[in-house]
């Protein structure tokens, strides 16, 4: 692997970026140059062996694909009907003709009993994959890295005090903390007037995928067709992370591709770090 280039912060990371992107665990060179530069893709540069004190360490492996074994779901076919996807952006919504499969009871069951995330959240990331597989090909992004964002984001939606209701929403909305420059954030103005995080002076990340307002504007989706996209709700906020990890031709099995999308999303060595941690922990569990 030899690394790639840098690239600049993006404009709409998904979650709140960091005053200062700490230093993260294994990859310490990558981690400082996230840390001094706060630049995405460094992380997939590094090399199959990097070395910690003199002694070769190995990084930890990346997630699986949505066609590896470890990704792939159960499935079943689904109803004939399927609900349209209604764009929260400009862009030209997806080719939306029929569904081809959801996931299986079986395998949502099982899955959600050996690796201890919620069903219903379980539910939501499965058909977030199942549809970018549909839609993005390439990307080949799998449950396990959604799965592992919503727990790092929110505890697969229960932070609050609540849970993920049947219909998909929380029952108690997951708003995050004033991005006002305090506290270890960046300073991000009101972008939405209040709507989607009742603060009309700050931006605040909101919903179990926490996503800043302006970001959700942009890359909102509505999953489950009920003519809303909704922050709050895991199918719709589950699909619109999907989208966003997938921009760009993105390959989330590859290591620039997984890390790049990973730390565009939020701009945290410490943060990707984590992701891929529970990602793997999910993977192993399952098994």
């Amino acid at each position: 692997m030899s690394r790639p280039p840098a690239h600049p912060a993006p404009d709409d990371p998904a979650t709140p970026p960091p005053a200062v992107a700490p230093e993260a665990g294994w990859r310490p060179a990558a981690a400082a140059a996230v840390a001094v530069f706060c630049t995405v893709a460094l992380a997939g540069g590094v090399a199959a062996v990097v070395r910690v004190a003199g002694e070769a360490v190995s990084p930890p492996p990346l997630p699986p694909g949505a066609d590896d074994s470890a990704g792939r779901i159960d499935t079943v076919p689904a109803p004939a009907e399927r609900t349209s996807d209604v764009a929260a952006d400009d862009r030209a919504s997806p080719a939306d003709d029929s569904a081809t499969a959801e996931a299986g009871a079986e395998w949502l069951d099982s899955t959600a009993a050996s690796t201890g995330i919620p069903r219903r959240a379980l539910e939501a990331y499965a058909a977030a994959q199942l549809r970018a597989m549909e839609e993005l090909p390439q990307c080949r992004i799998s449950w396990p890295t959604l799965a592992a964002i919503g727990e790092v984001e929110s505890r697969h939606g229960t932070f609050a005090g609540g849970e993920i209701g049947p219909g998909g929403r929380t029952t108690v909305d997951i708003i995050g903390i004033p991005l006002d420059g305090t506290n270890g954030t960046a300073a991000i103005r009101d972008t939405d007037g209040g709507r989607l995080d009742g603060d009309t002076e700050w931006d605040r990340a909101v919903g179990p995928m926490q996503f800043i307002p302006r970001t959700w504007d942009r890359w909102g989706a509505d999953a489950d067709g009920d003519g809303t996209a909704d922050p709050h709700d895991i199918d719709d906020a589950a699909l619109a992370a999907a989208r966003y990890l997938c921009a760009d031709g993105r390959d989330l099995t590859s290591d620039d591709g997984w890390w790049t999308a990973i730390l565009t999303y939020n701009e945290s060595a410490s943060y990707a770090d984590d992701v891929l941690d529970i990602a793997n922990r999910v993977v192993s569990d399952a098994r």
